[in-house]
């Protein structure tokens, strides 16, 4: 089986058997789209839904931003042979994975869900939410996708700093 991987930025459409699409997310979102007719399947991978009202932005920074990511997807689908209103899509990521960054994870995965209802696609599977990393498998000709959760890291334990020992206020080099 071929493997392809991407990451935070990427987008991947193609019809080919024997192929698996793969990333990682945390609080990031990846959408996977498929046509079951024409065996068309593609993914993408974005760190948030839409720039800030006003920002400047170059197109290299358009690539991490949904509303980009989302179309760039469909249309590199419908230059594979999918069409529009065939396509069914399925959500994952959007975890809280450090709690001070606020909620990004959850405002990702509203956004992915408003974008595609919008765009009149129909949703099949959603695994979004929680607070641990998902790795997302995806079989872009059969339709077929998996998200399991990463095991959290083994936190670090601080090792004790040695105590210094002093001689009656006296310092000895050596």
């Amino acid at each position: 089986m071929r493997r392809i991987s991407i990451i935070q930025g990427d987008h991947v459409a193609l019809g080919e058997p024997n192929t698996v699409i793969t990333t990682l997310l945390g609080s990031c979102i990846a959408v996977c789209l498929h046509d079951a007719v024409a065996h068309v399947g593609g993914m993408n991978h974005f760190l948030l839904g839409q720039p800030e009202e006003g920002a400047k932005l170059g197109s290299y920074d358009m690539q991490r931003y949904g509303v980009h990511a989302m179309e760039l997807l469909i249309n590199a689908m419908m230059a594979q042979g999918a069409a529009r209103d065939r396509l069914r899509a399925h959500i994952y990521g959007g975890a809280t994975i450090v709690a001070g960054l606020g909620g990004i994870g959850t405002e990702n995965a509203a956004f992915a869900r408003r974008f595609i209802e919008t765009e009149g696609i129909a949703i099949g599977h959603v695994d979004v939410g929680g607070s641990r990393a998902r790795k997302v498998e995806f079989l872009p000709y059969d339709g077929k996708a998996r998200a399991q959760l990463v095991a959290q890291a083994v936190p670090l334990i601080a090792t004790p700093k040695p105590t210094p020992i002093h001689a009656d206020g006296e310092l000895e080099l050596f």
